[in-house]
């Protein structure tokens, strides 16, 4: 499965900006993000079997994401930007029902997109 991400770019902090996946079907999608210099990270999950989310700590509450089934798309509303938050974001698919942060759990990734945050 290919998937595309996109809707990155550069936001003032405190600005918002979404996300989207192009990813459809039986397939749990997750979010993840990668700073220059550092691990990629787990940041949002939705899960197929009943549609439950979860957040990483340092998102939880300013993030938020979703599926459009009208438009075959799982995105990610990004709100109260910071610093911290700029990286390269990529969308990953997990065959199942279930989610995990683990990012070997992941059957396919999309090529990221990046976002910038700056004052």
């Amino acid at each position: 499965v290919q998937l595309q991400a996109s809707g990155g770019g550069s936001v003032l902090v405190g600005g918002s900006r979404r996300l989207s996946c192009a990813a459809s079907g039986r397939i749990s999608v997750a979010w993840f993000r990668q700073a220059p210099g550092k691990e990629r990270e787990f940041v949002a999950g939705i899960s197929w079997r009943d549609g439950s989310t979860h957040y990483s700590d340092s998102v939880r509450g300013r993030f938020t994401i979703s599926r459009d089934n009208a438009k075959n798309t799982v995105d990610l509303q990004m709100s109260s930007l910071n610093p911290d938050d700029t990286a390269v974001y990529y969308c990953a698919i997990r065959y199942g029902g279930t989610l995990s942060p683990r990012k070997d759990q992941y059957q396919s990734w999309g090529q990221g997109t990046q976002v910038t945050v700056s004052s």
